[in-house]
């Protein structure tokens, strides 16, 4: 008996069809950690399909009911495309049955090879592979028998083509745009012509002008933090600027000599022209020649400042109104 037990398994073995015995393995699949089931069966529902049309690859796998088949499906399908695919199982006494259904659709013509299938089998002794290989299919084409003497190469599959289609949504969005365009153009020119109305400040007097200036410069007290050389340069901006437009000159540009001879040519009435040289004598020295400058040099040249508007400034002639009724005349 112990000699028949080897004779029948070799039997039993060749018995299964041998596209189950020798199942190829998918690329990458190590080869041990593999499982045979107790019976596979598949088919393709119809043997024969046009291209392009669906079809069924159903695989009845029976197996023990600890077992748990999942389908990997393949990465590279070459001339087939899945569609979608179903699973169902029914458990029996002894053994379970697992049905797979995968929705396939061929794009070669004759008889082709359904890719192979491989499984994820859960085991009580952990996680196994099986592979199925492919069935055959034959793919016909979706042409008539006549298709060479009727031109029915148009009811074959056809690349996408452009059709033309009647439609004024290209003039609209132009004459959008050429609306958009001129409203823009109009509101542009609307704001750019808009009246403008434009607040004038009347100028505040010179004196007014001059004396706020030299009041900031005094409050910076510029000496007492050792900046008497930018104290008399900004003194001297505010005197000369103050000359220029009492006597109508420019003095900002003019060197000191040229300051003072400008000055002898205009008439200037009460300009005190001994105190104003030695300001500016001491300017030019503080300023270009390095001297030192006290704190009280720096307020007795401010004090001139404020000295200079008083006995030079004369207010300006008040000005009519504009509306003042003319005189009569008999």
């Amino acid at each position: 008996m112990t000699r028949l037990l080897p004779v029948l398994a070799l039997l039993l073995v060749g018995a299964l069809p041998s596209w189950v015995a020798a199942a190829p393995q998918p690329p990458g699949a190590p080869a041990a950690e593999t499982v045979q089931p107790q019976n596979v069966s598949a088919r393709v529902e119809p043997r024969q399909v046009r291209i392009g049309d669906p079809f069924l690859y159903e695989v009845v796998i029976t197996h023990p009911k600890e077992h748990r088949y999942e389908l990997v499906l393949p990465k590279e399908t070459g001339d087939f495309e899945v569609l979608d695919q179903t699973r169902q199982r029914k458990d029996g006494p002894d053994s379970a049955t697992t049905t797979i259904g995968v929705r396939m659709s061929a794009f070669s013509l004759g008889l082709v090879q359904v890719p192979a299938l491989t499984f994820d089998v859960a085991t009580p002794d952990g996680p196994k592979k099986f592979s199925l290989p492919g069935r055959e299919v034959e793919v016909t084409s979706t042409l008539p028998p006549d298709a060479d003497g009727q031109g029915a190469d148009l009811f074959d599959y056809q690349p996408p083509q452009e059709v033309p289609i009647r439609s004024w949504r290209l003039v609209l969005a132009v004459l959008g745009t050429l609306a958009a365009g001129l409203l823009a153009w109009a509101l542009y020119r609307w704001w750019k012509n808009r009246p403008k109305h434009v607040v004038v400040v009347p100028q505040q007097p010179l004196d007014v002008r001059t004396r706020k200036a030299l009041d900031a410069l005094k409050a910076e007290d510029l000496p007492a933090r050792g900046h008497a050389k930018d104290f008399y340069f900004r003194l001297s901006e505010i005197v000369r600027g103050y000359l220029g437009e009492r006597y109508g000159f420019e003095a900002l540009e003019c060197t000191s000599s040229e300051l003072m001879a400008s000055l002898r040519r205009l008439p200037t009435p009460g300009l005190p022209e001994d105190a104003l040289m030695r300001f500016v004598s001491e300017s030019d020295m503080v300023k270009y020649a390095r001297a030192e400058s006290s704190p009280e040099s720096c307020r007795d040249a401010l004090a001139f400042g404020y000295a200079l508007i008083d006995k030079t400034y004369v207010p300006p002639p008040p000005q009519a109104p504009a509306n003042a009724a003319a005189p009569h005349v008999q």
